[in-house]
């Protein structure tokens, strides 16, 4: 890993990077989750299984031509809340342009993942940016530094650098890689245009210690599942927004061998053997967003 110091600045200028690179930062579901007990940090412990999807969002990186310094990010698609200095791809740039001294950057984010979905998408564009950067400019930062400077960005943030299915734990800082049986199955999502916010979601959930974790599940497939892995959150989020009890009961009237809601809500989730019909989501009322693959990228 690289040191941050003054050499690093005449390195990252002499060697001119490429024009611009792409990524496609992709949404996670969360296979279940457990809300454990408060930590002495104020957060509480979650035990959960996180799978990446292929619903992305594209970000583009480019050296500036027109500046010295600085990052701009330009935004398109699906509106973000919140101010551009505080979105999670800006803040990735400024915490490695404090070590690095980094040149003068433009980002292009197109959102197509919902914003506050339970889908990390905010998390994975800030993940990703901390790649585009590292692989940009050169910096040969590993996989365990990039995750310690993503645990900076956010709880959900250390799983989109590796990016594979794994047993999270701790606030979702603590990523152990675990094998799923995926292929060949597909996946349908609606998000129900519901925001549910995370702070109110914790108020409604009853934390419970002891039980076991979801590492047992290492080598399991969707027919393993239903009755068996449940999100705590589920139950207390879609009684109070039936909309959600709603997409989740369509899901499963439509051959879902597992479904559930991902995170704290509102997108739910369904499993199927073969890919959905292709009227899946006629049904669903325009104000829904829905999205239909395969559940392995």
């Amino acid at each position: 890993m690289m040191s941050a110091n003054s050499s690093n600045t005449a390195i990252l200028m002499a060697d001119a990077p490429p024009a611009a690179e792409v990524a496609f930062p992709n949404a996670k579901i969360n296979l279940g989750l457990q809300v454990k007990g408060q930590r002495s940090d104020g957060f509480h412990a979650i035990d959960s299984l996180f799978i990446p999807i292929p619903w992305c969002d594209t970000l583009e990186i480019a050296t500036a031509r027109d500046r010295k310094s600085g990052c701009k990010l330009h935004l398109q698609g699906n509106p973000v809340a919140g101010s551009v200095t505080d979105n999670l791809v800006q803040r990735a740039y400024d915490a490695l342009n404090d070590q690095f001294d980094l040149p003068a950057t433009d980002f292009h984010l197109i959102k197509a993942i919902p914003s506050g979905a339970g889908l990390g998408g905010g998390s994975a564009d800030g993940t990703f940016a901390l790649r585009l950067i590292n692989v940009h400019f050169g910096l040969n930062l590993d996989i365990e530094a990039l995750e310690k400077e993503a645990a900076k960005l956010g709880s959900d943030c250390p799983f989109f650098v590796r990016n594979v299915p794994a047993h999270v734990t701790g606030r979702g800082e603590q990523v152990h890689p675990i094998s799923l049986s995926l292929d060949g199955w597909h996946i349908g999502l609606i998000h129900p245009g519901i925001h549910v916010p995370t702070k109110s979601a914790f108020q409604w959930v009853s934390p419970m210690d002891g039980r076991p974790d979801f590492s047992r599940w290492n080598g399991s497939s969707p027919v393993d599942w239903p009755g068996a892995i449940r999100n705590d959150f589920t139950a207390p989020v879609s009684e109070k927004h039936p909309g959600i009890k709603h997409a989740l009961q369509h899901l499963r009237n439509a051959g879902a061998v597992f479904a559930d809601m991902s995170g704290s809500g509102s997108t739910v989730f369904g499993f199927f053997r073969n890919p959905p019909a292709l009227d899946l989501f006629d049904a669903c009322p325009d104000s829904w967003q829905t999205w239909a693959g395969p559940a392995t990228l």
